[in-house]
């Protein structure tokens, strides 16, 4: 094999490893976003159940007894 060959080939192989990383990182990034969306979801909730309990400040408002 010529040294031009083998550097192809190699080439070739970083190619494909770079779309592969580039597949993941794209899900990840979708699925980060997916998950964000639903903690903000979750907060809200959970800041409207706190009000409704008859909290007067939600507890992810209050700064921890230590402060």
């Amino acid at each position: 094999m010529t040294s031009q060959a083998e550097l192809e080939e190699q080439i070739a192989h970083l190619v494909r490893t770079v779309e592969d990383l580039s597949e993941v990182v794209a899900r990840q990034d979708a699925e980060i976003a997916t998950l964000t969306r639903r903690v903000e979801m979750l907060m809200m909730r959970e800041a409207e159940r706190e009000v409704d309990g008859g909290g007067t400040v939600p507890l992810a408002d209050q700064k921890p007894p230590h402060w």
